[in-house]
């Protein structure tokens, strides 16, 4: 039976249960109030209590919960969900930023492996075997928001100037297709950038190899880099591994060649910015389904095109990098969980996080689309939170912005059930036992890795170095203990 099938029958069953429960749905008991905390990438809002007071219209008669709202910008995310906390602050319902084990080697979510069941039937159901991801030695601490988490590597470009050099877009099928692309951009327009970086210090280029898990490190922003390559589930050193060689050799025949932006590797401009003010051709990036230089195109103001390198690859990490968990200080685990349920289970409750209020915020164009009302946009609307759609529960049952093509939600959920997945799906890195060594290993690669992965650094002379001071830092030490608990998870499965 397919997912959709279980979620709808999910929704009918609930359905079933409010007509024919008694007392159950109208508690005497006065309701228990929740924090929820949530990123928006739209500015926050003031026009909170509005919402609230719709939400809880729902959940009160529902599961007896009322809830307050708790946006924050990408810039203080972080920082209040840890000082809230800290201070013992009123916190129940958050998601993690990237780092699951970190949040649970810290103490920041509860295990509810215990309570998932009782309390969240329906958020398990939706997300189906994802719920692995969100394990940690065989206990669950939280629900992998459900989004098109199968991402590809794509090469974001202008599409007129792609006209003008008189190439084909599907001629380029990968990577080594780029470097005829990149000559002729530099021989038309030698004023522009061919290649510029996707996020400081990265030309996307690492990300977008096929096949390799880094279970659970990020080559830019954690730790160390202990991967797998393939179907193996031996754990090398990824910057010892012939695909790096090869990728940072190319990188810097780029570079030489004048196709990278110099100075890619301590820029702080994004590749938005860079199309945006007609100073570069392209970036490596990636995305779900087929359709995001849809929004691109809007957001830079130019014709916008994509073509895809590789296909995904499904790793732990692309899934439990946003998971929604219950604060370990919650004094209302119970509660949160329900509310957590209807953000994945009901449509009502996740599109007014989303989008606020019908009529004020935004109008229904059909049953799936929605636009902002006339002469109103995400700045001057009293509420939306439209940006954070792959970021809160459940997107396939949020509306989608006028324009959307929702087959690309169709393939979006193809590809996270049927793309090539690593064999250690569902294993998680508990670093903590060489927390010394990580923070070491983090260190040297701060040094080397963005010159070398953008071209800066000659990799004949540097890459030997960088690998010297790696085992110096205690490299080999994290990739035994990451082999260790890998052999222990495998046993078991």
């Amino acid at each position: 039976m397919k997912r959709t099938t279980l979620t709808l029958l999910s929704f009918l069953v609930a359905a079933c249960l409010l007509l024919i429960a008694p007392a159950a749905a109208q508690s005497t008991e006065p309701p228990v109030e929740i924090h929820f905390a949530f990123l928006t990438f739209n500015r926050v809002s003031e026009a909170l209590e509005s919402v609230e007071s719709a939400i809880n219209e729902i959940t009160v008669p529902q599961i007896n919960v009322t809830v307050k709202l708790h946006p924050y910008s990408i810039a203080d995310y972080s920082q209040q969900i840890n000082l809230a906390l800290q201070s013992g602050e009123a916190l129940d319902v958050f998601h993690t930023l990237g780092d699951l084990p970190q949040s649970v080697s810290q103490n920041k979510v509860m295990d509810i492996t215990d309570l998932v069941d009782e309390y969240a039937p329906d958020a398990k159901a939706v997300v189906g075997d994802f719920i692995k991801a969100a394990m940690i030695n065989g206990r669950l601490y939280g629900i992998p928001t459900y989004k098109g988490a199968a991402l590809a590597p794509n090469l974001v470009y202008r599409a007129d100037i792609m006209a003008e050099i008189g190439i084909d877009p599907s001629t380029i099928t990968s990577v080594n297709d780029l470097t005829a692309v990149f000559a002729k951009v530099k021989e038309t327009h030698p004023e522009m950038v061919p290649l510029t970086p996707d996020s400081a210090g990265s030309l996307g280029l690492i990300r977008s190899l096929h096949g390799i898990d880094f279970l659970g490190d990020d080559p830019f922003r954690l730790n160390n880099v202990g991967a797998l390559i393939g179907d193996s589930l031996t754990v090398v050193n990824f910057f010892e591994s012939e695909i790096f060689n090869s990728t940072i050799a190319l990188t810097r025949d780029w570079y030489n060649a004048g196709y990278i932006l110099k100075d890619a590797a301590t820029t702080t401009s994004n590749c938005l910015e860079q199309l945006t003010g007609g100073k570069a051709f392209s970036c490596i990036a990636s995305y779900s389904g087929q359709e995001a230089y849809v929004q691109i195109s809007a957001q830079t103001g130019r014709d916008i095109r994509m073509v895809r390198l590789e296909q995904p690859y499904l790793t732990t990490a692309a899934v439990n990098a946003l998971t929604w968990s219950v604060a370990s200080t919650s004094q209302h685990p119970e509660a949160a969980l329900k509310f957590m349920n209807l953000i994945f289970s009901d449509r009502d409750v996740i599109n007014l996080i989303i989008y606020g209020l019908e009529g004020r915020d935004y109008v229904k164009v059909d049953a799936d689309h929605v636009r902002y009302p006339d002469g109103q946009d995400a700045n001057t609307v009293p509420y939306t939170a439209q940006l954070s759609c792959g970021i809160v529960g459940n997107q396939f049952i949020q509306y989608a912005m006028d324009g959307t093509n929702m087959d690309d939600l169709k393939l979006w959920d193809y590809e996270n059930k049927n793309s090539a997945r690593s064999p250690a799906f569902g294993f998680t890195f508990d670093n903590s036992s060489v927390t010394n060594e990580v923070s070491a290993v983090q260190n040297v690669i701060n040094e080397y890795l963005p010159g070398l992965s953008t071209g800066s650094m000659d990799p004949v002379v540097e890459l030997p170095n960088f690998i010297d001071k790696l085992k110096a830092a205690g490299m080999d030490r994290i990739i035994a203990a990451k082999q260790a608990q890998l052999d222990a998870w495998a046993s078991q499965q």
